[in-house]
């Protein structure tokens, strides 16, 4: 028994990788008691099974795959799905309704919807089969939908989903991963949408390299820190401080604009200036009190409404 290749070495068609008791598994082919790759990509040993994960490749349908589809004909009883690679899908009514149903089954699903299912049977010649009688199978819902290569779809589950539960955990978003190569994104803000679609983008690209979720964890970490001081920074009390700073200049205006002229002509003059002074104090002290209440009115209420 010996193994050829080393943890997440990049293989290529052809390449001898084991020879002995193991299995050969997806992206390799067995030949005279030794495993062989049958493709370019990741070589991986999981007990004594060998396989090779993709780097590049259109999506070829398994029973059992979640995929999410986008319908794109409504007919008789059935709704034609597209769901990427070179396979149109089809799903019958019997296995998305339950009896009885509506002899229009547009009500239910229409062109344009998003829809998560399980791939139920695959036929190179009628094409795969769809079922969305099962946990999560459902119309999605607002959203948007990544495409990435549907070879790199392991490597952002991760294993036992580490990789998309640490970037849902860290975002607070709500995601579906179709082994179709399509991600189904919902997002409180456009800011962590962009935060995880720098996330999947960079697992795509960096897929074959070691330690990516660390990576990953950390810038994550990073950006959403940012998020939440630019959050929080953003809250002014500006407006507090200028109505403070208004009402005491209108009070002051207000307060003492007429005494000033009333109290100012009682100088002691000439005996002809006092005559005439005279005569007019009367005129000035009887209209003064009217005026004075009319004109102190008058200010406040414009100055008010302003």
């Amino acid at each position: 028994m010996a193994v050829y290749f080393q943890k997440r070495e990049v293989v290529v068609p052809g390449q001898l990788l084991a020879e002995g008791r193991y299995r050969s598994s997806f992206g390799t082919y067995d030949e005279g008691g030794k495993i062989y790759s049958s493709l370019m990509g990741l070589a991986e040993l999981r007990g004594n099974t060998v396989k090779v994960v993709a780097l590049e490749g259109a999506y070829i349908p398994k029973e059992g795959d979640l995929v999410i589809g986008v319908i794109t004909l409504v007919a008789g009883n059935n709704w034609k799905v597209d769901i990427g690679g070179p396979y149109g899908a089809s799903l019958h009514a019997n296995n998305a309704l339950r009896r009885p149903y509506s002899d229009d089954i547009s009500e239910y699903m229409d062109m344009g919807d998003v829809i998560s299912a399980e791939v139920s049977a695959f036929d190179r010649q009628s094409g795969p089969f769809l079922s969305m009688k099962g946990r999560g199978l459902e119309v999605l819902e607002g959203g948007m939908v990544l495409e990435v290569s549907p070879a790199k779809i392991p490597r952002i589950i991760g294993r036992r989903g580490s990789m998309i539960n640490m970037i849902n955990d860290h975002l607070r978003i709500d995601t579906v991963i179709g082994q179709n190569g399509r991600i189904w994104i919902k997002s409180p803000d456009v800011k962590r949408l962009r935060l995880a679609i720098k996330a999947f983008k960079m697992i795509e690209d960096q897929a074959h390299t070691s330690n990516l979720t660390d990576r990953i964890n950390r810038m994550l970490a990073e950006e959403v820190a940012k998020l939440g001081g630019s959050d929080s920074s953003e809250e002014p009390s500006a407006e507090v401080e200028t109505v403070d700073e208004e009402e005491p200049i209108e009070d002051e205006t207000v307060i003492e604009p007429e005494p000033e002229i009333i109290e100012a002509p009682e100088p002691e003059a000439e005996a002809e200036s006092e005559a005439e002074i005279v005569e007019e104090a009367p005129v000035e002290e009887e209209s003064e009190p009217e005026a004075s209440t009319d004109e102190d009115d008058k200010p406040e209420t414009e100055e008010v409404n302003e």
